[in-house]
């Protein structure tokens, strides 16, 4: 089992509520936090959006959603959004003035948002799985950055749906956990699995020889680690412990390449901060032992990831300079997310016992026309990635180890696995 890093506060009134009185008991002017991932209240987002004009100003704060909220529709009237995360359905107002991107690690998210901290909220929103007769339920498939807000916000409000799964570990928790509980029912926001082109192919081949048996996997979001996963059935004694759970890791954990035995901590269980996937994840990981949720701070942070063996994390990004550092926030002249969990995972992977940071890309974009391997990050872009922490590069024609190797060295490795039309102007002064 995990340990607890802290008791919810369980002496709130748990009481069920109507959806008008529970959008009443949210003060003018307060600053919500919303639960991300599959875990957003969206049911209740567009209720409150319906009573918009209960409100003068109401800002909310969230990180990664997989769909777009309805008060995002009427920025300015009254509602400010802040995300230290935007996603594809934010793209349309990433300008207006009213919404903003805050950068931050996905370890701090409850950091950010703690009573101290700089964006602290006064009202949580989340969804919970439905009680039971003694009143226990789970934050089902989404924990890790709002877990430790549940205790500390002044005010709570859950969201019970029944279709939100009941899935066991520091998402664990009691009715009286919250102040006030509603209840409106609709389906979990799906993450489907991205489809495998030749790209991803090529590239999680390059991958597989750096996730030798024993390793410990971390993984984000796309069709190279889907690939990648999905090469590694033959694998043995494999664990996870990241960010999240997604259909992928369904097959290898029933086929028993993944049995988190040799991981180093939270032996016997895949370990994750959010799940994200289809109806057929969530009706798995319900009540599912193999499964355990963990909030940011121990899948994300160092004290986490210090105690994982083999630890490999699997990121992408935007772009990577010739020095190594790398950009993930920024293209076409603005920021288009943050920094989310690289920064946390990166470094987490460089301390660990055994540790690999892999870094996987297509060698190009906007359809073969720019190289993603650039001789200096964009104009204006962020330094998501230090050049400090490269180690594993990789794209459709190979893979370098930049670790250790001088930046003369570095350039000529980059240079060797972009796109064949590109290199030469890599080459160039």
């Amino acid at each position: 089992m995990i340990e607890i890093g802290g008791a919810m506060s369980s002496n709130r009134s748990g009481k069920e509520v109507s959806v008008d009185e529970a959008i009443d008991a949210i003060p003018d002017g307060s600053r919500i936090y919303v639960a991300q991932g599959s875990g957003c209240p969206y049911g209740f987002l567009t209720a409150i959006d319906q009573r918009r004009e209960l409100f003068t100003k109401l800002e909310f704060v969230s990180a990664f959603l997989l769909e777009t909220p309805a008060p995002i529709e009427h920025l300015g009237e009254p509602f400010r959004w802040v995300s230290l995360q935007p996603t594809g359905g934010m793209r349309a107002v990433l300008d207006h003035h009213a919404f903003g991107i805050v950068p931050g690690r996905y370890s701090d998210l409850d950091g950010i948002c703690a009573p101290n901290g700089p964006l602290a909220a006064d009202v949580v929103i989340c969804q919970i799985s439905p009680p039971d007769a003694s009143g226990f339920c789970s934050l089902g498939t989404g924990v890790g950055g709002h877990v430790s807000l549940i205790r500390d916000a002044p005010l709570v409000i859950g969201q019970i749906n029944s279709s939100m799964p009941f899935v066991h570990g520091e998402g664990e928790c009691h009715k009286n956990d919250f102040d006030l509980l509603i209840n409106i029912d609709e389906p979990l926001a799906e993450l489907q699995p991205a489809p495998i082109d030749p790209v991803s192919s090529a590239i999680a081949e390059h991958i597989t020889p750096f996730i030798p048996d024993g390793s410990t996997l971390q993984f984000g979001i796309g069709a190279v680690p889907d690939a990648v996963l999905s090469t590694l059935r033959g694998r043995k004694n494999l664990g996870l412990h990241g960010g999240m759970i997604n259909d992928a890791c369904v097959d290898l954990i029933e086929c028993g390449a993944v049995n988190n035995l040799h991981k180093g901590c939270d032996l016997g269980v895949s370990v994750a901060a959010e799940i994200m996937g289809t109806r057929e994840l969530y009706d798995w990981v319900d009540r599912n032992p193999l499964v355990r949720m963990a909030r940011g701070s121990h899948t994300h942070g160092i004290l986490g990831m210090a105690s994982v063996q083999n630890f490999v994390a699997l990121q992408s990004t935007v772009e990577m300079a010739l020095d190594g550092s790398a950009n993930s926030e920024f293209a076409s002249g603005r920021f288009i997310s943050g920094p989310g969990g690289a920064p946390d995972f990166a470094f987490g992977a460089s301390i660990a016992t055994g540790g690999r940071s892999i870094i996987a890309m297509p060698s190009t974009a906007a359809k073969g026309t720019v190289s993603r391997i650039v001789q200096r990050l964009a104009e204006g872009a962020p330094t998501t990635l230090s050049s400090y922490l490269a180690d594993v590069v990789v794209t459709e024609y190979g893979a370098v180890e930049l670790r250790g190797r001088t930046l003369r060295d570095r350039a000529e490795l980059l240079t060797s696995i972009a796109h064949p039309e590109h290199r030469d102007a890599l080459s160039t002064p």
